[in-house]
């Protein structure tokens, strides 16, 4: 929900700057800028400890840094890290780290830095969400200041990919355990001010190893949920930027001269989670029952606007060894019934399906609850707030069916997991999955994810709903912007006024 007191003041602030044109707003602030999110990081600002990529949305690759980083079009290239060598097996990596580095609070990034991080991510302890793949690691050693060896146990191709993600970004260790309130990093931005419910500030460090090219003095970070509200900030000038804006209000933007729509594309994967621990849902007839019930086209329509294309897998197009499995549970409402009938449930089917504030969450759960109504299956909605979403249905499994946008790239990995809130437990997919990260050969790998895909889609693990494509909605002088999304970060570095 949108806190009321943040809508009048956006109202107010709207008006007073009516009588401006958009250009003389932007020429008065040229080293401010505001940046719209639907979600407010939960339960804290710190990457390492919490699974919401909202964390990552405005700390990665601004507060916090990794050894490399994901550029736009998804390639990897270093970052704390000046070059890396890998090892002829893929098991070896070493990193040779940029000299001269410091931390917000005056301390030395060096190799001690990088082993605190990643042996603190592996710990027994950790809340970090990609734990089970730091745990992997044979070992973390720091040669000298400047050198770090990292030995895997598997053969992971992904595995640069992974270190420039929210999860492995290196921590100061003095500071470790108070990021989530108090963020001490190494990038180009220091937490000025945190207004619960509202926003983020950051502000521009001066001690940043590059200070010098980074335009923005300060950035704002506006939480707001729902998509009419995000348009009304837009328009108004009160907000410059809107990121994987709500797909409903771009219609509006794009006719309008004072403003850039960019169309981007994304490697996010949007699922209608089934709990498979909870009976009948543990009953994979009553699963393919429910997929079968779901007309895809339309929940892409009702969810996003059409900004999206059908999946029938945990993976989607534009990565390697991508197969369409759309037909595998294919939408057929006298297969969904007589699936049931199979499995012997009786309906109506009471399950609960609890949504998230994303209006893809909401929108796309109306349609599909009305989708499994015509089966016998009748889905009670129940709106949650994000916070009350990664405690209960993430956190304890406290749900029959859920709707998220899953974001990461490269996450057929959670499917391994058994304690992973949708529940899976499957060891022919555990030995696939290893064999696919133990697998050098491109073309071999390709055709081993190529059956990965195929097995989720015949579990029927999840209802596989579509690969969204993303809008941003800005002011046309703001440069710098990211159309395609590869992982979802906001890079303020690149960002300026034109």
């Amino acid at each position: 929900m949108v806190n009321r007191r943040s809508l009048i003041s956006s109202s107010v602030a709207g008006a007073a700057l009516a009588s401006l044109p958009m250009g003389a707003r932007s020429q008065s602030r040229k080293d401010t800028l505001v940046l719209g999110m639907a979600l407010e990081p939960a339960p804290g600002l710190d990457p390492t400890g919490g699974a919401a990529q909202s964390i990552s949305e405005v700390t990665l690759y601004n507060v916090f840094e990794t050894l490399a980083k994901i550029n736009e079009d998804g390639s990897v290239s270093p970052l704390l890290a000046e070059s890396w060598e890998i090892s002829p097996d893929l098991k070896s990596y070493t990193f040779k780290l940029r000299r001269g580095v410091k931390f917000h609070n005056g301390e030395p990034f060096n190799a001690k830095a990088v082993k605190f991080s990643f042996d603190r991510a592996a710990a027994e302890a950790s809340v970090n969400k990609d734990k089970r793949k730091f745990a992997a690691l044979t070992s973390v050693a720091a040669i000298d200041e400047h050198t770090v060896v990292i030995l895997n146990s598997q053969l992971d191709p992904n595995f640069l990919f992974g270190l420039a993600t929210g999860p492995a970004v290196i921590v100061e260790p003095k500071s470790a355990d108070t990021n989530a309130t108090k963020p001490v990093g190494t990038g180009p931005y220091k937490l000025d001010a945190w207004n619960k419910g509202s926003s983020v500030v950051l502000s521009k460090w001066d001690g940043y190893r590059n200070a010098a090219a980074i335009k923005l003095k300060k950035v704002t970070f506006r939480f707001i949920s729902d998509p009419a509200a995000q348009a009304a900030a837009v328009l108004a000038g009160d907000v410059d930027v809107f990121p994987r804006i709500g797909t409903r209000v771009v219609p509006q933007f794009k006719a309008n001269a004072n403003f850039q729509v960019l169309i981007g594309n994304s490697q996010g994967k949007t699922i209608l989670t089934i709990n498979n621990k909870k009976k009948p849902l543990d009953d994979v007839r009553v699963r393919r029952a429910i997929l079968a019930a779901i007309d895809r086209k339309v929940v892409v329509e009702g969810a996003a606007d059409g900004y999206g294309a059908p999946i029938g897998s945990h993976y989607v197009r534009g990565l390697p060894g991508f197969i369409d499995t759309t037909g595998v549970n294919p939408f057929n409402v006298d297969k969904a019934r007589a699936l049931l009938a199979e499995a012997g449930v009786k309906t109506p089917l009471q399950l609960s399906l609890k949504l998230p504030p994303p209006p893809y969450a909401r929108q796309g759960g109306e349609v599909i609850a009305a989708q499994l109504a015509k089966v016998g299956i009748i889905a009670k909605i129940e709106n949650v707030e994000w916070a009350q979403w990664l405690s209960g249905p993430f956190g304890k499994g406290d749900f029959d069916l859920t709707i998220v946008l899953h974001v990461e790239p490269f996450d057929l990995g959670n499917y391994t997991n058994p304690n992973y809130y949708w529940g899976y437990d499957n060891p022919k997919f555990n030995e696939l999955h290893t064999k696919i990260n133990n697998t050098p050969r491109a073309d071999e790998r390709a055709k081993l994810l190529g059956q990965a895909q195929q097995m989720l889609a015949n579990d029927a693990v999840n209802g596989f709903l579509f690969q969204p494509q993303l809008p941003t909605v800005a002011n046309k002088k703001v440069k710098g912007l990211w159309k395609d999304m590869p992982t979802f970060v906001n890079d303020l570095s690149a960002m300026h006024w034109g």
